[in-house]
């Protein structure tokens, strides 16, 4: 068995009391996310978890759980962590990658502008994505822009890959989120880009306590876009070709 949960050592001070803010204001809605102990500096302590192998039931739990987190809701879309009803006024991440969070009520405008194309634009400045993949990504925002979106904040992890959704003996944990109120399906669109343990376990337990509909999913690949923005931009060219599945894939949901 591997043991996971420790000191660790944010990019900066600012950091890790965001990491901290956001686990704390997530924890609220679920006490299957990790506690956090102490912050220190650029250090923030957590709750140690011993890892154990996934399971279907843990699986199951930790959609229910998710679900739980986003009901606890949002003062508004791109709104940053709350805990206690403080609001979190340093910067936010997402890894060590600061990232925009200026509340809005207009989801498609907060997804579009706050999180796609800044990271798309900057992995094309890099020169990781050519234009070809830039304009496909503005084109899928643009028609993101024009729908209609009626969904209501929720309370996201925001960086929700497999390697964040630990299983533990007790069942899953949550642990390093990028909070911020967004939509639902956001989540759940990550965890099935980075290939999560049980991926129709964990959409079934969160379809159970969420009453979510069945098909919920079929908007996924617009939610994967932010994820694969930013890793064109962390991790070089080999995203690209995801990146523009992923807006070709979101023109074709949209009907554009």
């Amino acid at each position: 068995m591997d043991s996971v949960g420790f000191t660790k050592t944010a990019v900066s001070g600012a950091a890790a009391r965001a990491e901290a803010a956001g686990l704390r204001w997530l924890r609220e809605g679920s006490d299957r996310v990790v506690d956090v102990l102490t912050t220190d500096g650029a250090t923030i302590t957590t709750g140690l978890v011993d890892c154990v192998p996934a399971s279907p039931e843990a699986a199951r739990q930790a959609g229910r759980e998710l679900a739980r987190i986003h009901a606890a809701g949002a003062e508004a879309f791109g709104c940053p962590p709350a805990p206690g009803g403080e609001t979190w006024t340093g910067e936010n991440y997402i890894g060590s990658i600061p990232q925009t969070c200026e509340p809005t009520d207009d989801w498609a405008l907060f997804y579009t502008e706050q999180r796609v194309l800044p990271f798309a634009r900057a992995a094309h400045r890099r020169g990781n994505i050519g234009k070809d993949i830039l304009d496909l990504v503005d084109r899928a925002c643009a028609a993101l822009r024009a729908h209609r979106w009626d969904v209501e904040p929720a309370r996201i992890h925001g960086d929700l890959w497999a390697g964040n959704l630990l299983f533990g003996g007790d069942g899953p944990v949550f642990i390093d989120p990028a909070a911020h109120g967004g939509h639902p399906e956001t989540d759940l669109a990550m965890l099935a880009l980075f290939g999560a343990p049980y991926l129709g376990e964990i959409r079934r337990g969160y379809i159970e306590e969420s009453g979510v509909a069945p098909d919920f999913d079929v908007s996924t690949p617009i939610h994967q876009l932010h994820p694969l923005a930013v890793h064109a931009l962390t991790h070089g060219p080999a995203y690209g070709p995801e990146l523009r599945r992923a807006a070709g894939d979101t023109l074709r949901v949209l009907g554009g």
